[in-house]
C-alpha cells in the first residue's frame, strides 16, 4: 500500500468504552469508511452479544470486515489482515480515510502494523491441545520458557491459546516466536486514539451492557444460530455471552448466573485489553466520560490530517 494519501485513523480500548460510536462520528466529520477490528464481529448472525452497530444505526458510513464469516468458520489472523489491509487500500484508494475500529488488539496490529503471520499446522496444533487439556497448561509453559524465554515473558503462563500457538510456530520453523511478534512499527501514516473510561465507569458499563443483551434476546439469537452450527464452531461458541447462552439453553446454567459470568468474564477481558494497548506510545489517549471529549478527539484527529498533509 503506497503511504501517501489519506490519513489512517484508529480508535481502540476496551469493550463497551464507547469505540463504535467514536468511529462512527470520526467518519463522518472527516469523510471516511469504518473496518473492523474485532473478531467476533466478523460472524454473521451474531448481533446482540458482539454489540454490533444494527445497519439502521451506522447512519449511512459503510463498514468493512463485519459479518464476513460464518459461524462454523474459525477466525484466523491471517486471513483477517489480508482481508483487513485490502479494504483500508481501499477506502484510501478512493480519497477517504479508513477509521480501524475494535478491541482485539492483535488484530489491530494485523490492520495497521509490521506483522509477519508465521504459518500453522493443525497437527502439531491438535497435538499441543492435546497435551494442555490432559497435563494442564503449566508444563507447556515451561517448555515455551526453555524455547523461548522472551515470547513466555511477553504472553504468561494463563495465556494458554497464545502459549499453544507460540509452541505451535517454534516446531513449524524451528525460530522463537518472539522474532514473529509485532513492531510497533506502522505499515503507513496513521493516528490512533485510545477510549480509557475509569475502572469503576468501564465496570458498570460492561454489566449494563450484558444485562441488556439478554433483554434484547441474546438466548433467542443463539438459539437461532444452533440450527447454523454454532456449536461446531471453534471460534463462535466461545465468545463471551455465546457460551453461556448456550449452557443457558442446555439448561446447565441458569438464565442469573449466565448473566453474572458473562459480566464476569468480560470484565476480566476489559482487563487484558487494556494491558495491551497501554504500553503502545502511538496511543492518543481520551477519557469518554469527560466533558466535550468526543468532540476534543475529532479535533485532534482533524489536526492530525493537517499535519500529515
Amino acid at each position: 500500500m503506497p503511504a501517501d494519501g489519506p490519513l489512517v485513523i484508529a480508535v481502540v480500548g476496551p469493550t463497551a468504552s464507547g469505540k463504535s460510536e467514536l468511529a462512527l462520528r470520526l467518519a463522518e466529520a472527516v469523510g471516511g469508511e469504518v473496518v473492523g477490528a474485532d473478531a467476533m464481529q466478523l460472524y454473521r448472525g451474531m448481533d446482540i452479544g458482539t454489540a454490533k452497530l444494527p445497519l439502521a444505526q451506522r447512519r449511512g458510513v459503510p463498514h468493512h470486515q463485519i459479518d464476513v464469516l460464518d459461524v462454523t468458520d474459525e477466525a484466523t489472523i491471517a486471513a483477517y489482515q489480508v482481508a483487513a489491509r485490502r479494504s483500508v487500500a481501499d477506502v484510501r484508494g478512493r480519497g477517504l480515510h479508513p477509521v480501524v475500529a475494535g478491541g482485539s488488539g492483535l488484530y489491530v496490529r494485523a490492520a495497521l502494523d509490521h506483522l509477519e503471520i508465521p504459518p500453522t499446522d493443525p497437527e502439531v496444533r491438535a497435538r499441543l491441545e492435546a497435551e494442555a487439556e490432559a497435563q494442564g497448561p503449566a508444563p507447556l509453559f515451561a517448555l515455551l520458557t526453555e524455547r523461548d524465554p522472551v515470547a513466555a515473558g511477553r504472553i504468561g503462563p494463563h495465556n494458554v491459546r497464545r502459549v499453544i500457538r507460540a509452541l505451535e510456530v517454534v516446531e513449524i520453523t524451528g525460530r522463537p516466536f518472539s522474532a514473529t511478534m509485532p513492531e510497533r512499527r506502522h505499515l503507513l501514516p496513521t493516528a490512533v486514539l485510545g477510549l480509557r473510561p475509569p475502572r469503576e465507569l468501564l465496570d458498570l458499563r460492561i454489566d449494563s451492557r450484558v444485562e441488556q443483551m439478554w433483554r434484547e434476546g441474546l438466548v433467542d439469537e443463539v438459539r437461532s444460530l444452533v440450527p447454523h452450527g454454532i456449536r461446531r464452531g471453534r471460534t463462535a461458541s466461545r465468545a463471551l455471552g455465546y457460551a453461556q447462552a448456550l449452557a443457558q439453553l442446555d439448561g446447565t446454567m441458569t438464565r442469573d448466573r449466565a448473566i453474572a459470568e458473562t459480566a464476569q468474564a468480560t470484565r476480566r477481558y476489559a482487563r487484558r485489553q487494556e494491558s495491551w494497548f497501554r504500553p503502545d506510545p502511538r496511543i492518543h489517549w481520551v477519557d469518554p466520560g469527560g466533558a466535550g471529549a468526543l468532540d476534543d478527539a475529532v479535533a485532534w484527529v482533524e489536526k492530525a490530517i493537517a499535519d500529515n498533509g
